[in-house]
């Protein structure tokens, strides 16, 4: 890997951070660099626009959340989808995961409205997301595996903004009732 590449791997390790700790309202070109510690020139330098700025962070941030929802939930452990769900949505709530899901609840609603980069990059990592779930639920206990990983992926995303909207004492309590059913 030559210097350009090296610094452009610290730059989207630092503009990730930034995301995460800000949400997208603090993802002004001029802020970016700020957060990464370089000019917007140098920014431009590392990428080709704003565009692939957010796309190199969001990405980073979407590999780094795999890793930690496949040391959570290992692909060889076959859950039925009520499992899944209620053992998914426990992390959803967590701590740890918090920022992840509220940068892609921004991320999301960006893309609803048709906003570049963000309809790409949501396309993206919410087909990462089916395909992690999709992995990961057991073909014996499920008989239409999309579409299991897709009703999953709505509850999950929903019980973010259940967080977000009621609070964490509700969503809390979400997950407990589906952690309930989940043993019936």
């Amino acid at each position: 890997m030559n210097v350009r590449d090296e610094q452009r791997e610290r730059v989207a390790a630092a503009l990730a951070d930034h995301l995460l700790r800000t949400g997208l309202s603090q993802a002004s070109l001029r802020q970016l660099a700020a957060a990464a510690g370089v000019s917007d020139r140098m920014l431009l330098y590392y990428f080709a626009d704003k565009t692939e700025v957010l796309a190199q962070a969001m990405a980073r941030l979407a590999a780094d959340m795999a890793g930690r929802l496949a040391s959570a939930l290992p692909e060889t452990e076959r859950l039925s989808p009520a499992v899944l769900s209620a053992r998914a949505a426990r992390l959803v709530i967590d701590d740890a995961y918090r920022p992840f899901m509220r940068l892609w609840i921004e991320a999301v609603a960006a893309a609803a409205r048709g906003e570049a980069p963000f309809v790409d990059i949501a396309r993206q990592i919410g087909g990462g997301f089916l395909a992690w779930l999709e992995a990961r639920l057991d073909p014996a206990t499920t008989p239409d595996p999309p579409g299991a990983a897709a009703a999953i992926l709505a509850l999950l995303d929903g019980l973010a903004l259940v967080e977000v909207c009621a609070g964490p004492e509700r969503a809390r309590r979400a997950v407990e009732a589906l952690e309930a059913a989940a043993r019936h």
